[in-house]
């Protein structure tokens, strides 16, 4: 922005100071957006009335699967063997909907029955599997 200090010729700048003009119209622009009231907007909708009656909790059952450090199976906190491990995946599988099945191997359990039981969880095309427990084999 250029700046004068006047003309050579020694008479005085003749020049409208706009300063003050300008805040005071920024001050003025300020208090209008602030007054404006703010713009609501409603859209009427009919909703149906409101049902009384408690809608059944859908909530998908889960099974825990457990191996404990000496090779015990736990299908949810009882123990069982291979074969009824196999026949519990295949019923859970014809279930609609298919129940949730959380497998949580003991960090000291041992890797041949952890591979087996693994492997039969494989075979029984269970869609809903997940890992429990994986930060207790975090190691600094």
């Amino acid at each position: 922005m250029a700046m004068s200090a006047g003309r050579d010729d020694g008479e005085p700048m003749m020049d409208m100071n706009t300063t003050p003009l300008i805040d005071v119209m920024l001050v003025l622009l300020v208090m209008f957006i602030i007054t404006i009231p703010i713009q609501t907007h409603a859209v009427k909708i009919d909703l149906p009335p409101p049902n009384n009656n408690p809608a059944p909790p859908i909530k998908p059952t889960v099974n825990q699967l457990t191996i404990d450090g000496a090779g015990v199976i736990y299908w949810n906190s009882s123990s069982i063997s291979m074969d009824t491990m196999k026949d519990y995946l295949q019923r859970t599988r014809l279930m609609s909907p298919e129940p949730e099945l959380h497998f949580q191997p003991q960090p000291n359990a041992r890797y041949e029955v952890f591979d087996k039981v693994l492997a039969e969880v494989k075979r029984s095309e269970v869609s809903k599997m997940g890992f429990v427990g994986n930060e207790n084999y975090f190691n600094f």
